[in-house]
């Protein structure tokens, strides 16, 4: 016999939807607080801020206490499947590359391209960065863009800093368009329609990010010696992300982008030069006082050791000691040759139907190709049923050969053969790699079981809700609800699976277009990648600053509020006949 289903209720207190958003609103105050206030270890912030929506739902949402803990159960179980599993894998091809040697050989490439950190952090972090969430996402660009900067003497906070400012307008399409295509399965619009539309907004935020990475690399000198590139870069990445998105194709919006972009910046370089080269270890006076007094140039106390942490730390960069070996083109295709297979084996799996195969209807049910082996299940003894009465879907998908996880361990261990690496070094380097992220996996657990209790509980529909009344206004708040799902939960395609009906809903209420609505959610939350915590633990993990969290939130929160704004005033005007000819 089954158990009683629990019903949600999203205005449990006084049967008022403004004082039940005070309340439900309280377990992300506490982790914000906690993160960029009393800058508490994530995984630690994580789990007394999972404690208090275990609180806020059993006492003021009637929520039973095992629900509550089953709930964020699933979560925690979704957080290490499909998401750090992705993030294990990746890091774990990285660090092969790292211990072979291949990996200094990929960062000379690079460095031939520019000596100048801030064209760098653009091909870096912005282009190759992109190309990475295209094919992963996740958490992925991150963990193997910060410590590609720090290869090339970024110190450690701004590394992870200028990663995680980049890690924005390619996120809507990333992951070969899951969250597009994820949002288009919950509103019932087309994938190409809302596609289209996305495309029509992250495409002018992409302008303004490589003028930010090159402001945080190096402030207002940054901008004024190197706005070219980051212009070129901005201006090539939206152009390709528009035309994909509009008239080729949505999965492959990003892969184009960042291609071009990076095409775009190497042609530029052949024929332009900063003129002045900036580097960590060149730096001017100003810059000498802040290496004395053991801070990285933002204001903030470098950690212990932090020039040599993370994966790839102890070796000696050629700039270091003076020399710079010349590599042969076998081995500077050696070097590229993991993330090429990365490329063809993501295509293979993404684009070749025969090989993609059709995944299961639903409970039971049996896919083709390497959705063949996907089961869903139904999470054991959890039932929910929304304020209308009807089921919440609490069904867990093990995609054990379709998830990107999976493929990059299939491209990791083709990588082995390419790059000559025995099985036995190659078990000691994923132990390794798994001790290196534990607190980043117990972060990234922690961060969407919290988000999970807030979803089955109804906190999150409340504070939907909420927003969701400010009638016309709503056209301006609408992406703050992507910006809001993404930093609880880490995922656009987890913040468009929550509020992607519920703008459809808002968009009809407020006589607003459906398509834009849920196309702000998709823009506004990518704003919201960069504070997430589960991407804040993967940062900091990856740049050998764990614990440090709180630090690199307090970098970052100022961007996502300054893009969320800019987002928020686009949308607005989109919605007005200022510029309503840009929606499709």
């Amino acid at each position: 016999m089954l158990l009683a289903a629990y019903q949600q209720n999203y205005h449990p207190i006084a049967d008022s939807i403004g004082w039940s958003s005070l309340i439900a609103i309280l377990p992300l105050l506490v982790l914000f607080i906690l993160l960029g206030v009393l800058r508490m270890q994530a995984w630690l912030a994580s789990l007394i801020s999972a404690a208090v929506s275990v609180i806020v739902a059993v006492a003021a949402y009637s929520m039973p206490v095992g629900d509550a803990f089953n709930s964020g159960a699933l979560g925690a179980a979704t957080g290490f499947f499909p998401i750090m599993w992705i993030v294990i894998n990746a890091i774990w091809v990285y660090n092969i590359t790292v211990e072979t040697g291949h990996f200094d050989v990929l960062r000379r490439s690079f460095a031939s391209v520019s000596d100048d950190q801030r064209v760098q952090a653009i091909i870096i972090a912005f282009c190759f960065g992109a190309l990475m969430e295209a094919l992963a996402g996740f958490g992925t660009p991150v963990a193997i863009s910060s410590v590609m900067l720090i290869a090339l003497g970024f110190k450690p906070l701004k590394a992870a800093t200028v990663t995680l400012v980049a890690n924005t307008a390619p996120v809507a399409f990333g992951a070969i368009a899951v969250p597009v295509t994820t949002l288009a399965g919950v509103t019932g619009l087309p994938v190409d329609q809302l596609g289209a539309m996305v495309g029509r907004q992250t495409p002018v935020l992409s302008v303004f990010v490589p003028l930010a990475l090159v402001f945080i690399v190096d402030r207002r000198r940054g901008l004024r010696q190197t706005w070219l590139p980051a212009v070129v870069a901005g201006v090539t990445f939206g152009v390709f992300q528009y035309l994909s998105a509009n008239f080729w194709s949505v999965q492959l919006a990003d892969i184009v982008a960042s291609l071009a972009a990076a095409l775009a910046v190497v042609l530029l370089t052949r024929v332009w030069q900063p003129k002045e080269t900036y580097h960590e270890a060149a730096r001017g006076a100003r810059d000498g006082a802040d290496a004395e007094a053991g801070t990285d140039g933002l204001g903030a106390k470098a950690p212990a050791g932090a020039t040599t942490a993370g994966p790839g730390a102890g070796r000696t960069s050629a700039s270091a000691t003076g020399r710079a070996p010349r590599d042969t083109p076998l081995e500077v295709f050696r070097a590229y040759a993991p993330y090429l297979v990365i490329i063809v084996v993501f295509v293979l799996a993404t684009r070749v139907p025969a090989i993609q195969g059709k995944p299961p209807t639903g409970v039971g049910a049996s896919g083709t190709g390497l959705e063949s082996v996907t089961r869903i299940v139904n999470w054991p003894g959890l039932h929910i049923t929304n304020g209308a009465g009807d089921p919440v879907a609490t069904t867990f998908k093990l995609n054990f050969l379709s998830a990107a996880g999976s493929l990059l361990l299939i491209s990791g261990l083709i990588t082995l053969l390419l790059l000559g690496v025995g099985p036995g070094r190659a078990a000691r380097a994923y132990g390794r790699t798994l001790d290196q992220l534990k607190f980043a996996i117990l972060t990234v657990m922690l961060v969407l079981g919290l988000g999970f209790i807030m979803n089955e509980s109804g906190q999150t529909t409340t504070l939907g809700l909420w927003v969701a009344g400010a009638g016309a206004l709503f056209a301006f708040l609408s992406p703050i609800l992507g910006w809001l799902g993404v930093a609880v939960t880490g995922s656009d395609t987890s913040s468009n699976s929550l509020f992607g009906a519920l703008q459809i809903t808002a968009a009809h209420q407020a006589g607003l277009s459906p398509a834009l609505m849920a196309a702000a959610n998709s823009s506004g939350g990518v704003l919201g990648k960069m504070i997430s915590p589960q991407n804040l633990a993967i940062a900091a993990s990856a740049v050998g600053m764990q614990g440090k969290e709180g630090i690199i939130f307090r970098r970052v929160i100022v961007w996502s509020l300054a893009f969320l704004l800019f987002m928020c005033v686009l949308v607005y005007l989109q919605s007005t006949p200022v510029l309503d000819w840009m929606v499709v």
